[in-house]
């Protein structure tokens, strides 16, 4: 194990558990206090990371937190999931605009020699998440506009997680019988040829 992989998974718990402390947060703490939480999440993304999304996004984390700071406000601790939300738009995005798609780098980890059958859907896969990031991040802003604190923490904090689940299983599950087809066919080709 890498010194990376520890801070790695310490930022992804802390990112994940993020809105239920803030729910548990209200009523029991002021939002300045709150914000350190934020804080410590900007400052421990700055230490990990070296890459230009993820340090703009630390960036926008470390603006919201002094924001909240500053003026004892809860609302932009509500707005660190959308902030979340478009920086992995922007990054799904600018690869399938300048590829290989973030989808695509993910699968060559596992299969390197990815066949041009692959690189297609893999872009296919890169624009749903986009429109997931998209769909999500608009909830996240909803829920922190016009939603109390626990319909926020609900969606923010379980929802949002379950959905991807969800859409990680489905695209599994697409991805078995997509394979199963392609290797189907590179049989018959072998068969006849």
């Amino acid at each position: 194990m890498t010194p990376l992989q520890p801070k790695t998974a310490l930022l992804g718990v802390l990112t994940l558990a993020y809105p239920l402390a803030v729910y548990f947060g209200v009523g029991h703490f002021q939002p300045r206090w709150m914000a350190l939480l934020l804080l410590g999440l900007a400052v421990l993304r700055l230490w990990v990371t070296r890459q230009p999304f993820w340090l703009a996004a630390a960036a926008g984390a470390l603006c919201l937190a002094l924001l909240s700071i500053w003026g004892n406000a809860w609302m932009p601790l509500k707005l660190y999931p959308v902030l979340v939300n478009a920086v992995l738009l922007a990054v799904f995005a600018t690869s399938l605009a300048y590829p290989p798609t973030a989808i695509e780098r993910i699968a060559r980890l596992t299969e390197p020699d990815l066949p041009v059958q692959g690189v297609t859907y893999t872009r296919q896969v890169t624009w749903v998440w986009c429109v997931f990031f998209l769909c999500n991040g608009s909830a996240a802003l909803a829920t922190a506009v016009w939603a109390s604190p626990a319909v926020w923490a609900l969606y923010n904090g379980l929802l949002a997680y379950v959905l991807m689940g969800l859409l990680f299983a489905g695209e599994w599950l697409v991805r078995r019988r997509v394979k199963a087809r392609w290797q189907a066919g590179a049989k018959a080709q072998e068969a006849h040829g």
